[in-house]
């Protein structure tokens, strides 16, 4: 096993919550920023990794509601695909409150009014996890995990890492996919991520914050045709990259 306890961000779970959008009088999903046990870094790249920022009480119905799509990897977020609490939990994270104290720890000022590209993942290809930095459209990239457990080891665990070539070269413990566990990131030139390969079910919400409307629409689109692809290769895409070094890296 390539990873260790002490590089690895525990698993945490709480019952409350800060974070309510104005239209709803339920308790929200989601927990505040200043609520979670959370580490927060400047360098090498702007980045934040927190625990315990889902409802405990909300697993079940997350879990239910989340969408089981038969390819692997991400594809837009389709509200007709999910659940309602899914919806609802989408809804909490892009809210411009939200959104705005995430900019703010991130030296995104103001992020509320960026377009945000919402994807989700339900299974993972091995080829899935190379290193790379995200494109220079995306701003802020966030990862809410959802899956109930992980005895995976450090397989599929996301880690930050100082430098492209080197999968071990951590600026921080992975942080396992597990219920409540959040990630964040300011995207640079050199905001190097990525996880060991994994082949299976690994359950996550993604947000990216773009620079335009335009890529928004582009990314959107290109989506689309992605997730048709993938019903026609079937598959044959799962044996793409499925020997793939695990510290193999491409280029956004």
């Amino acid at each position: 096993m390539r990873g260790t306890a002490s590089r690895t961000i525990p698993h945490m779970m709480t019952d409350t919550a800060s974070v309510v959008p104005a239209d709803s009088t339920e308790p929200p999903l989601l927990r505040g920023l200043e609520d979670s046990t959370m580490v927060v870094r400047r360098e090498p790249f702007a980045f934040l990794a927190a625990t315990g920022m889902l409802r405990i009480d909300a697993r079940e119905a997350l879990q239910r509601d989340f969408p089981r799509y038969r390819q692997a990897g991400f594809f837009p977020h389709q509200s007709e695909d999910c659940g309602s609490s899914i919806n609802r939990l989408i809804a909490e994270v892009t809210a411009p409150n939200f959104a705005d104290a995430l900019g703010d720890r991130l030296g995104v000022p103001d992020m509320s009014k960026l377009p945000a590209l919402v994807t989700l993942c339900s299974r993972l290809h091995r080829r899935h996890g190379t290193i790379h930095t995200d494109s220079r459209s995306k701003v802020v990239t966030a990862l809410v995990y959802l899956e109930s457990d992980w005895p995976h080891g450090s397989a599929g665990c996301l880690r930050f890492l100082e430098r492209i070539d080197d999968i071990d070269a951590l600026v921080a413990p992975e942080l396992q996919p597990v219920y409540g566990n959040f990630a964040a990131f300011r995207r640079a030139d050199h905001s190097f991520h990525g996880h060991l390969p994994h082949e299976g079910e690994r359950k996550v919400i993604q947000i990216a914050w773009l620079t335009n409307a335009e890529e928004l629409q582009r990314k959107q689109q290109r989506g689309r045709v992605t997730h048709w692809f993938k019903r026609i290769l079937g598959s044959l895409d799962k044996r793409f990259g499925a020997g793939r070094d695990d510290s193999a890296a491409h280029v956004d």
